[in-house]
């Protein structure tokens, strides 16, 4: 359902969110190694989160990218609005372009209360639900 990228920035911004406290910033190659991915990646991924306003950065040697508390609290749709766009909810599960419920795919029955299910939770999740489970070790962002 959600892109690898989408998946990246979840945990990315989790990470950025779990440092808020200690006022830390991190540089693109501290998230990257963290979440365990790609560099190039991380990098647009970060820079499309800043531009949709879901973090800061700043420049320099004290610089970084971080989030406020304000950012901490919004929902994890946010992200995924700001990467893979809203469609993602409406998509097939089989990928396919012109499944409807007229024309239903055969997943279609089962998938779309899925697919319902998750859009509800990253619509009631905040940023600070996830990385507060990270925080206590309740959750892990790393495989």
């Amino acid at each position: 359902m959600l892109s690898l990228t989408c998946k990246a920035a979840i945990k990315a911004v989790t990470f950025l969110g779990s440092r808020l406290a200690s006022g830390e910033r991190s540089s693109l190659k501290e998230v990257a190694a963290f979440i365990d991915e790609n560099e190039h990646t991380v990098g647009k991924l970060l820079q499309r989160l800043v531009k949709a306003g879901a973090i800061k950065s700043a420049k320099g040697p004290n610089g970084g990218f971080y989030m406020t508390p304000r950012q901490v609290e919004q929902r994890v749709m946010r992200i995924v609005e700001a990467i893979d766009g809203k469609a993602v909810f409406q998509e097939c599960g089989l990928g396919l372009r012109r499944c409807s419920d007229a024309r239903p795919c055969p997943f279609h029955e089962r998938y779309k209360p899925i697919r319902d299910q998750f859009r509800q939770l990253c619509e009631h999740q905040r940023v600070k639900d996830l990385y507060e489970e990270v925080n206590s070790g309740s959750a892990y962002l790393v495989g």
